[in-house]
């Protein structure tokens, strides 16, 4: 086959008619950090508030994707790309249900964050910086995971043998050091009110 012969087939229901079945507009909040930044506690944290809110939400998680849809994938600069294309694909197609996604990646290169804003309309992407010092992400770090890449054992891990490139103009910068998490995800939940995504419930 071809690439023409490929061809995109629209579902029933537009994201409209998604968006207003669910009350909500649909958008997605990348959060991006170091390993240990506290991305996915406060994706799960932000998802609460909205669930207890009625809101429709999903949360892709870097580590869970790479259990299933990206377990094929390394972790060079070619693989990382490619997991952060699959993941913004993803949440697009979501998107498109009138689902607010939650996505938590470490996505450490500024491009590959680009593709993905670039995947939305102006205003449904908001990109939400959980900035730690490396030395706090460190202490957090169970797993060992930083100990064993500074041992040498592991390779291209972000912060240590790979890098991470600081957002250029995040919507969202929280310092996940100095703030705790019902605090930062009240400022996420803030943030949404403010782009138009969240708004007074009302009746259809």
């Amino acid at each position: 086959m071809r690439d023409n012969d490929v061809v995109w087939h629209p579902g029933a229901i537009s994201r409209t008619e998604w968006e207003r079945r669910n009350r909500h507009q649909s958008a997605i909040v990348w959060f991006t950090g170091l390993s240990g930044s506290g991305k996915s506690t406060l994706a799960c944290a932000v998802e609460e508030q909205l669930h207890d809110g009625g809101y429709r939400t999903c949360i892709l998680d870097g580590d869970n994707l790479r259990h299933g849809l990206c377990a094929d994938l390394g972790f060079s600069d070619a693989a990382r790309h490619e997991n952060i294309r699959r993941a913004g694909e993803v949440a697009k197609l979501f998107v498109d249900t009138g689902t607010i996604v939650l996505a938590a990646f470490i996505s450490p290169f500024e491009r590959d964050r680009r593709q993905v804003r670039a995947l939305v309309p102006d205003g449904d992407f908001f990109e939400v910086y959980c900035k730690c010092p490396i030395d706090i992400c460190e202490e957090r770090d169970v797993k060992g995971l930083f100990w064993r890449a500074r041992q040498g054992q592991i390779q291209d891990f972000t912060g240590i043998s790979a890098p991470y490139e600081e957002p250029v103009a995040p919507t969202l910068t929280l310092r996940t050091d100095q703030h705790g998490i019902r605090a930062s995800a009240e400022s996420v939940i803030a943030m949404l009110h403010a782009g138009g995504v969240l708004r007074p419930r009302q009746e259809a």
